[in-house]
């Protein structure tokens, strides 16, 4: 696994339910709003709403808040105006850094962005500084007691997937960005539990980051995550994974 995923596996673990939840939720109905309205209200003919509402559901999300976003993305209530920003930047140690946003307001985000990285030893970059850094890939995660290595690779060995690595207590399912709606349905039908399904950016090559600079790139990591337009961070740190453990 990255340092991002395994830093994510961690910081699970770590915060309380109810805020996480508060936070997943807002991402959610954010992504969830911006699919409707770019694609459709219709998940069969809109494959990223489709993913979107597959996540709010393993969430637990009510289906009368899933409901509510499609419709605003769809225009059939009122509702924000989102639009999406990826801004591209560097961490402590000259580490990689995509970071997507969905926001209503985007010289507050940018500002505030810039005003995270800083803090923290890092600073933003110009449009296509890192993003080279990065392929784009599906990725599945899926719970070890959910399935073991043999059951994934029996299922999914013929659909695109490129690796299956465990970590922990999860297991991380590589694929081709257009396999990862056949290899979902087919979990899906073999009843298999997915914590997530989605595109990621993967980083081709990791920056070993250690003592100082290490510390400063997780709390980093920690307040992009709390940042409210935040979606999704993308990066190619490699922390011991001891450190990461005893942080925060």
């Amino acid at each position: 696994m990255s340092g991002h995923s395994k830093w994510a596996t961690i910081r699970r673990k770590k915060e309380g339910k109810d805020a996480a939840r508060g936070r997943v939720f807002t991402r959610l109905i954010k992504e969830i709003t911006v699919a409707a309205r770019m694609g459709g209200g219709d998940e069969t003919g809109n494959p990223r709403l489709r993913t979107a509402v597959l996540a709010a559901k393993t969430a637990n999300m009510p289906a009368a808040n899933i409901e509510r976003g499609i419709k605003k993305g769809t225009g059939e209530l009122p509702g924000t105006v989102y639009e999406e920003i990826v801004y591209e930047g560097y961490g402590p140690g000259g580490v990689a850094l995509l970071i997507e946003t969905v926001t209503d307001n985007r010289n507050r985000t940018v500002s505030e962005i810039r005003h995270i990285l800083a803090k923290r030893g890092g600073s933003l970059g110009s449009a296509g500084s890192v993003n080279w850094m990065f392929e784009r890939r599906g990725v599945i995660t899926v719970p070890a007691g959910a399935a073991n290595e043999d059951r994934l690779l029996e299922l999914l060995l013929d659909l695109g997937v490129e690796d299956i690595r465990q970590e922990e207590d999860v297991f991380e399912v590589v694929c081709e960005p257009e396999a990862l709606e056949n290899a979902k349905g087919v979990l899906d039908r073999a009843k298999i539990q997915m914590i997530s399904a989605e595109i990621s950016m993967i980083p081709q090559s990791f920056v070993r980051v250690e003592g100082n600079q290490a510390d400063a790139m997780l709390k980093l990591m920690d307040d992009l995550d709390d940042h409210d337009d935040v979606q999704k961070v993308s990066s190619n740190f490699d922390i011991d994974l001891e450190t990461m453990k005893s942080a925060g």
